[in-house]
């Protein structure tokens, strides 16, 4: 019987060798088939700053990402989305990427930021003009710190670390039997903004007592800059500049209410747009009031221009000046009277002057009154920090504690007594320097700072992010128009044939980690597949000789008596 059910067993797959698929390929796909990818973490990512200014190109020039997980530590990084922590960060690790041809680096930000240790804020605050000042076609990507990005970091980092101490044979089976994320982004590729407009917002104070009034321009850009858009909150620079603007446009709004008080010097306060990239706001402005109109505060009068530039902290203050005042003008009365106030009012308060020249070779200015100097206007900046290349002016670490609100009301008593003296002579009239004029129902208030400078970090100010209908814009107009006259806006868009910025999309996206085999585990699994159904094919090709000799096998042996 059994003899017979061999030879039909052995005709029926000779003969009909698709029902050998049939029968078989089914259980075989439903016993090795994977399971299917499982998405483990959706997250948001912010993506690096992508920008022309004068035509060349800054940061990252690519924003799609569908590739593999890896940490920096693994041998191969060519196509991998290179993760990495921020208090495992360096510019070296970040190079290793590039050079290597990552697909993409995603860098994983703390959930507190104000608790990152100060050495590493320092570090990180220092590499970010560095990553910016190169052009590169990886994209490059922050992320918020959470408990399923942490746990996908940690598995990959062990995956990574552990193929470095294997043998090739172990590293095989190892990358086939490990699990994998892919990082996958949701947006599509980055494109040009047309059309974007930065905003900047005037008002003033009308002086009286004649018709040619000298003019005092107060000053401060509202936009922030870091290395990403998203993350660009800018506590000290310069939301402790607007914030102290803010102060000073109402501190004096109440002396011009008065009659007695009212002095015979034109206030003129300016929000300006685009300072990040290269004072674009400041630019038109000055274009608009100088070169394209006939009747300007600009135009007639103007005794010295004063920027205010991250001013939340520190016991120091520099005025800084791209030509010395001469004695016996207004700017060189500011300037003494600001050394007068300091030093009989806060001792504690170190102050200079710094002087810089204007290099119009360069392809960023270092202060915004660069801008009026450069247009012959007598200007300067007020900062607690010494030298325009502080890293701290353009960092995603500038974030709300770092700014002393006490410090940053003390700078803007500083600031508004010194203005006082100069706007009522008070010096030449025999004031002592530790007179104070805005005491009691006129002094500073700490609250009004705090608040302002807690609205403006709640949100990221970045040019790219602020439009003409902006929230932002429309809540600074508001409080300029609750202290000043003639509030109004100015609109600067780029040229478009010769842009002098341009500004792309796709800053802010979201990113699926999707758990996977890695690719190697389907090269082995189709191997494994193959050998397994050229072995059936041959057992069933070959059934009659392998049943005989399987039954020669298993037949009991007959003694022989």
């Amino acid at each position: 019987m059994f003899e017979e059910a061999s030879e039909v067993f052995d005709n029926m797959f000779k003969s009909s060798f698709p029902l050998t698929f049939i029968v078989f390929i089914p259980a075989v796909l439903i016993l090795v088939s994977p399971l299917p990818a499982e998405a483990a973490h959706e997250f948001t990512v912010y993506r690096m700053q992508q920008y022309d200014l004068q035509g060349q190109p800054y940061g990252t020039r690519n924003a799609i990402l569908n590739t593999e997980a890896r940490t920096v530590e693994a041998e191969v990084l060519s196509r991998r989305c290179v993760i990495m922590r921020l208090a495992d960060f360096s510019y070296d690790k970040y190079q290793k990427a590039l050079r290597q041809s990552a697909g993409a680096v995603v860098i994983i930000l703390p959930k507190n930021m104000s608790a990152i240790p100060q050495d590493i804020v320092q570090q990180f605050m220092e590499l970010e003009p560095e990553m910016l000042a190169m052009e590169t076609i990886v994209p490059v990507y922050f992320a918020e710190e959470d408990d399923e990005l942490l746990s996908i970091y940690t598995q990959t980092l062990t995956s990574s670390s552990s193929q470095g101490s294997l043998s090739a044979a172990e590293v095989l089976l190892h990358t086939a039997t490990a699990n994998g994320f892919q990082m996958v982004t949701s947006g599509a590729q980055s494109k040009a903004v047309s059309d974007w407009a930065i905003t900047s917002l005037e008002g003033r104070l009308t002086g009286v007592g004649g018709e040619d009034l000298p003019t005092i321009v107060v000053v401060a850009h509202y936009d922030t800059f870091g290395v990403a858009p998203w993350l660009s909150y800018g506590a000290d620079s310069n939301g402790s500049g607007v914030s102290m603007l803010l102060e000073l446009a109402r501190l004096f709004s109440k002396l011009y209410t008065y009659k007695r008080t009212h002095a015979a010097y034109n206030l003129l306060f300016f929000v300006s747009g685009g300072g990040k990239f290269n004072y674009q706001g400041t630019k038109r402005w000055l274009e608009d009031n100088l070169d394209h109109t006939d009747s300007s505060l600009l135009q007639d009068n103007v005794a010295f221009v004063l920027c205010l530039d991250t001013l939340g902290n520190s016991d120091s203050l520099y005025l800084h000046v791209s030509k010395p005042p001469k004695e016996g003008t207004p700017q060189y009365s500011l300037l003494k009277e600001l050394e007068t106030v300091v030093a009989s009012q806060h001792p504690e308060v170190k102050f200079s002057m710094v002087h810089k020249k204007i290099n119009l070779a360069d392809d960023m200015l270092a202060w915004e009154h660069e801008r009026f100097g450069i247009r012959r206007l007598p200007a300067f900046t007020l900062s607690h920090l010494p030298s325009h290349r502080s890293a701290q002016r353009s960092s995603i670490m500038d974030v709300r504690p770092h700014v002393d609100v006490s410090k940053l009301s003390r700078n803007a008593k500083v600031v508004a007594e010194s203005l006082a003296r100069v706007i009522y002579n008070l010096t030449e009239k025999g004031a002592s320097g530790d007179l104070q004029i805005f005491t009691e129902q006129m002094q500073v208030q700490e609250e009004h700072l705090s608040a302002v400078v807690d609205w403006l970090t709640a949100q990221p100010r970045a040019a790219q992010l602020v439009d003409k209908d902006s929230s932002i814009v429309s809540t600074l107009e508001y409080h300029l128009s609750r202290y000043l006259k003639d509030v109004k806006r100015h609109y600067v868009k780029a040229d478009k044939r010769d842009p002098e910025f341009v500004f792309y999309d796709q800053l802010k996206q979201t990113m699926n980690a999707y758990r996977v085999k890695p690719a190697i585990f389907d090269l082995l699994l189709a191997l494994c597949i193959a050998a397994y159904l050229g072995m059936m094919y041959l057992a069933i090709q070959n059934f009659g000789l392998l049943y005989s000799v399987v039954r020669r096998i298993t037949q009991p042996k007959v003694k022989v008596h």
